[in-house]
C-alpha cells in the first residue's frame, strides 16, 4: 500500500504545477504529505530487511558465495570487492526499491490486466489453451502442470495476447523527457531546455493512425505474421518497454516470467471475474486496477 501511495503522488507531480507540489511538500499536506509517510514506511521495511540480510550473509558467507541462484542483495553484499561498488545500506535500499517498482510491480500489473482481458474473451482463452496443449508430450494425461522456460518461450499466441494487454493497458501509462539543449520536434514545435515533454503511452496504444480502425479491440492476432511467427512492431510505436538505447533491460526476462505465470494460471484454472467490483484504473504512475481484480477461481483439471 505504501508503494502505491508513493506512485500516486509521483503521478500528480507530472500533472500539477511544480509550485503547487512544492507548497504541499513544505506544508506536509496532500499528496506530498502522503508521499512522505509512504516513503518512510518503505524505507523502514527495506532497512529492516537489509539488516537481516547482512546478518544472514555474515553467518553463512562462504556457503552463499559458492551457491548458485542467490538473490540480488546477497550478490551485491558478497561480491562488493569484485564489483568495486559502494554497497552501503542506501545503495542496497535503492536497488531493492528499483526492483520492486520497475520489475515486480509493473509485471504484476501487466498480468492483472491480461487476466481480466482474457476472462472477457473466451475465444482467446481457448486458443491459448490449445497452444499450451500442443507443447504437452503426446499421451500425457491432462492434469495440473507447470510449463518450463523452453516450453513457454516459443508460445506465439500467448506472446501476442500479452503484447495486446501491454498495448491497451501499459503498466507505465505515460513518460516525459526534457531536452538538454534547444531542439525542434519532428512536428516542427521548438523546445527549450527544462521543457517537460509529456507523452501518453496509454493513448498511443489506442491511436487508429498507428494500430488501425480496430485499435480498441483485444486482438492477439495483431502480433502474428502470415507465417505464424511473432510480428515485431517498432518500439517507438509500442512503448511499453521504452525505446532506443534506454529500452528496458529486463524486457525478455519479463516476457518469460509473464508467460510462465500466465500459462500456469490459464491452463490449470478457470478464472471468473466478479462483476460486483468494477475494474477501473487507479490514479498512479503505474497503471494498477483501483480495487485489485476480484475473481472466482476453479480447477480446470485435478
Amino acid at each position: 500500500m505504501a508503494v502505491h501511495d508513493s506512485e500516486q503522488a509521483i503521478f500528480y507531480r507530472h500533472v500539477k504545477p511544480r509550485s503547487f507540489t512544492k507548497l504541499q511538500k513544505w506544508l506536509n499536506i496532500g499528496q506530498e504529505g502522503k508521499y512522505k509517510k509512504a516513503s518512510k514506511v518503505v524505507d523502514d521495511v527495506l532497512s529492516e530487511y537489509i539488516c537481516q540480510k547482512r546478518k544472514e550473509v555474515n553467518k553463512l558467507n562462504q556457503q552463499l558465495v559458492s551457491k548458485d541462484g542467490v538473490d540480488i542483495l546477497t550478490s551485491y553484499i558478497t561480491e562488493k570487492e569484485s564489483t568495486g561498488l559502494k554497497c552501503d545500506d542506501k545503495f542496497l535500499r535503492d536497488t531493492a526499491l528499483n526492483m520492486i517498482i520497475a520489475a515486480t510491480d509493473t509485471t504484476s500489473t501487466a498480468l492483472t490486466w491480461f487476466t481480466w482481458l482474457v476472462s472477457k474473451h473466451p475465444i482467446v482463452e481457448n486458443k491459448i489453451i490449445e497452444e499450451l496443449e500442443s507443447k504437452i508430450p503426446i499421451g500425457e494425461t491432462k492434469r495440473r502442470r507447470l510449463f518450463n522456460v523452453d516450453e513457454v518461450k516459443n508460445l506465439v499466441y500467448l506472446h501476442g495476447a500479452l503484447c495486446e494487454a501491454l498495448r491497451l493497458y501499459p503498466p507505465v501509462p505515460f513518460n516525459h523527457k526534457e531536452p538538454v539543449k534547444p531542439d525542434i520536434l519532428p512536428s516542427g514545435h521548438p523546445v527549450h531546455p527544462k521543457t517537460k515533454i509529456l507523452f501518453s503511452v496509454y493513448s498511443m496504444g489506442r491511436m487508429k493512425s498507428i494500430w488501425g480502425e480496430d485499435c480498441y479491440e483485444f486482438k492477439p492476432e495483431r502480433w502474428i505474421n502470415e507465417r505464424g511467427e511473432i510480428k515485431h512492431e517498432s518500439s517507438y510505436e509500442f512503448l511499453s518497454f521504452g525505446a532506443g538505447p534506454r529500452i528496458c533491460l529486463g524486457k525478455e526476462t519479463s516476457f518469460i516470467q509473464m508467460k510462465a505465470v500466465a500459462s500456469a494460471l490459464i491452463y490449470n484454472d478457470r478464472i471468473h471475474v466478479m462483476e460486483e467490483t468494477p475494474v477501473v484504473s487507479a490514479v498512479s504512475s503505474v497503471l494498477h486496477t483501483e480495487n485489485g481484480l476480484m475473481t472466482r477461481i476453479s480447477k480446470r483439471w485435478e
